[in-house]
């Protein structure tokens, strides 16, 4: 076989540059269509109705769109609170956070090669069955833009090609559409349980109440439920979920709203 010609490599060079630049320009212009129109769904929400319909699970999908007016500023404040507390004054990354979550992807990095190389020692022993070793999750430190860059346009997927495009268009969703726009679009879509998504679902599902009818103790427990909302949503009023709401409780009243 003959080595490939260097017209060839950059043809291909090429070829990557152009699909990337289209790439970004798409995101770019979905980006700002969402600046007048509300999103229909996130790559997350379908991603989960075509899981639910694979299983065949049945579900009541609870989302109904809210103006940033009708959402209580309780929730606001809670998921702030909870989720970002420097929401307002970064511009779409905590970089200290991130740098933090790189060091702990190192951390997890060498366990992981210590616990193989562990593993592939005991495999030399024919009496001695060696343990499986996963591979570590890439941790994110992210904030609430990061979180709905990932949720409207990317899979679940954790890897740093993902995370870098992550980065990339918390960028975008920071330069256009601004922080009230970006935190009316998340409390929208982000999930609180299975098949429930947006703060008018959970604020009915869990309370019976209208979004903007939330109490403080209310949006707190929301805002408890964000990371692992499937898990919560089966003890929602847990002593966990209790405790924690109240220390959020406790910091609502020093966030400012955009």
């Amino acid at each position: 076989m003959t080595a490939p010609s260097w017209r060839g490599v950059r043809r291909l060079a090429l070829l990557v540059v152009v699909s990337f630049v289209a790439l970004q320009l798409y995101f770019l212009a979905r980006v700002a269509t969402m600046a007048v129109l509300d999103p229909q769904s996130t790559t997350f929400q379908r991603s989960e109705a075509w899981r639910l319909a694979v299983d065949s699970r049945p579900h009541a999908w609870r989302q109904q769109w809210a103006d940033y007016p009708a959402i209580s500023a309780n929730l606001k404040r809670a998921v702030i609170a909870a989720e970002d507390s420097g929401f307002t004054e970064h511009s779409g990354v905590e970089w200290d956070a991130l740098e933090k979550a790189w060091e702990k992807n190192e951390r997890a990095d060498q366990a992981a090669e210590q616990a193989a190389q562990r593993a592939q020692r005991k495999e030399a022993k024919p009496t001695t069955r060696a343990p499986a070793t996963r591979a570590p999750k890439v941790v994110g430190g992210s904030t609430i833009t990061q979180q709905l860059a990932k949720n409207l346009f990317l899979s679940g997927e954790r890897n740093f090609l993902r995370k870098g495009q992550e980065l990339v268009l918390s960028w975008e969703l920071e330069a256009i559409l601004g922080k009230r726009r970006i935190l009316e679009i998340y409390l929208n879509e982000v999930e609180w349980g299975e098949g429930v998504f947006g703060a008018t679902a959970a604020a009915q599902r869990y309370f019976g109440v209208s979004a903007a009818a939330l109490g403080a103790q209310q949006s707190a427990q929301l805002a408890v439920m964000l990371p692992a909302p499937k898990r919560f949503e089966k003890r929602p009023g847990s002593a966990y979920v209790l405790g924690r709401a109240s220390t959020i409780v406790a910091r609502m009243a020093r966030v400012d709203v955009p």
